[in-house]
């Protein structure tokens, strides 16, 4: 029997950082609507970085432009497969950098979604114009940190034994 501080810590506590984490998303995105849409860029660092408003039809990088229906589909099934590994892997300290991967990447995803679902399309904002990187968002950040963070930890942090859940 699962006691009350356990079912908080491992489920509850994780829903609230997700929801913090989405909030944060939208309200950069909501900032982004209210200074950015319709002005010029705002350079932060001349060369380097800017804030620049992007209505994003598309997946990563504008790629499949107008496929709404497809990327959220595609969400809600990311969504589906992390809850069910969420209740498949232990409870235990040695998953918390995967745990927390799979809360950021919900994040993200839900994130994006919320804009595809109200707008048809989600706000980018962040640009690095040194490098021409295509332009992305807070839940961007999420998804891409995790996604990093994860390959890591499959490299170098977990053996072939301790992913048999």
């Amino acid at each position: 029997m699962k006691t009350t501080n356990t079912i908080f810590k491992n489920y509850i506590s994780p829903i609230l950082i997700i929801i913090a984490l989405v909030v944060l998303d939208q309200f950069t995105k909501a900032l982004a609507v209210i200074h950015l849409k319709g002005q010029e860029s705002i350079v932060l660092i001349k060369g380097i970085f800017q804030l620049h408003y992007l209505e994003n039809k598309g997946a990563a990088f504008g790629m499949m432009q107008n496929r709404q229906i497809l990327f959220t589909i595609g969400a809600v099934l990311i969504i589906c497969v992390i809850a069910y590994f969420w209740r498949r892997i232990p409870f235990v300290r040695k998953y918390i950098p995967f745990r927390i991967c799979s809360v950021l990447i919900v994040s993200g995803a839900i994130g994006n979604m919320i804009d595809r679902l109200i707008q048809n399309y989600v706000v980018d904002f962040f640009y690095f114009s040194l490098i021409d990187f295509p332009i992305f968002n807070v839940a961007d950040i999420y998804v891409t940190v995790a996604c990093f963070l994860f390959a890591y930890l499959m490299i170098f942090h977990y053996k072939e034994d301790d992913l048999n859940f």
